[in-house]
């Protein structure tokens, strides 16, 4: 998952992402609340990690802003060095999904972060397969079978189209699937994410006859819907569609 943590302590912000990514999460730090709200505006997460005292928009403002602005429910976890009963009940009743008072372990971090995530995204325990409708994705073996067939996708087709179903509806920013695709890789061309969506479009069948649509967010990134059913032909079949990237 990609999270986003808000702490002006560099040093425990620094050792919150390390913990975080050892459980396979990418993680970025803000150390001051505006800038990750003006990051919030721009590109997604998948949970926040807020420190209540920092600089020039606190974590309490910070997630008022969340639940007004947002559309889709953020899970958000506090974490602060504010114990008190009167500030828990206060910022859970504001809208956090989870709190807890510094110091953390590392264990006990990634406990409350995994059953958090667990929570909001219906996550199930590690499994060979995934499977979305007509959509099945083998995890072991990286291939995708669609409808019966077997279709052939590089890794990358398999992992990008993988996340693109599990976050079904939601819009994904392409700083988003950079991070969880090509982890963080500067020197990818901006057209390679544009030519993978292009083909998983055309190999998995990725149009609104089908009963999906693939679009792209201009100047945000993509979203993969599903549409009212209707007939379904084997992929590999359909005729390209004019104008599509």
């Amino acid at each position: 998952m990609r999270i986003a943590v808000l702490d002006d302590d560099s040093a425990q912000a620094d050792l919150v992402c390390q913990t975080l990514a050892t459980a396979g999460h990418v993680c970025h730090a803000f150390g001051a609340g505006r800038e990750l709200v003006r990051q919030l505006r721009r590109q997604t997460f998948d949970l926040l990690v807020l420190d209540w005292n920092v600089p020039d928009m606190s974590g309490e403002e910070v997630l008022r802003w969340v639940r007004e602005s947002l559309s889709e429910r953020l899970p958000v976890l506090f974490m602060t060095s504010r114990g008190r009963e009167t500030d828990i009940t206060s910022i859970l009743n504001t809208g956090a999904d989870d709190y807890v008072v510094k110091p953390v372990s590392g264990a006990v971090l990634l406990a409350r972060v995994g059953s958090l995530l667990r929570r909001a995204y219906h996550l199930k325990p590690a499994a060979a397969k995934e499977i979305f409708g007509d959509f099945e994705f083998d995890l072991s073996a990286k291939h995708v079978v669609v409808r019966g067939a077997t279709v052939a996708v590089t890794q990358k087709e398999f992992e990008l189209a993988l996340l693109l179903f599990q976050h079904l509806s939601r819009p994904l920013s392409r700083a988003h699937i950079l991070d969880v695709i090509w982890k963080q890789a500067t020197d990818i061309p901006s057209r390679t994410m544009d030519t993978h969506v292009s083909m998983l479009r055309s190999k998995l069948g990725l149009r609104p006859e089908h009963g999906y649509r693939l679009t792209p967010i201009y100047g945000y990134g993509y979203r993969l819907e599903r549409l009212e059913s209707g007939p379904q032909p084997a992929p590999g079949h359909e005729r390209p569609q004019a104008g599509e990237a």
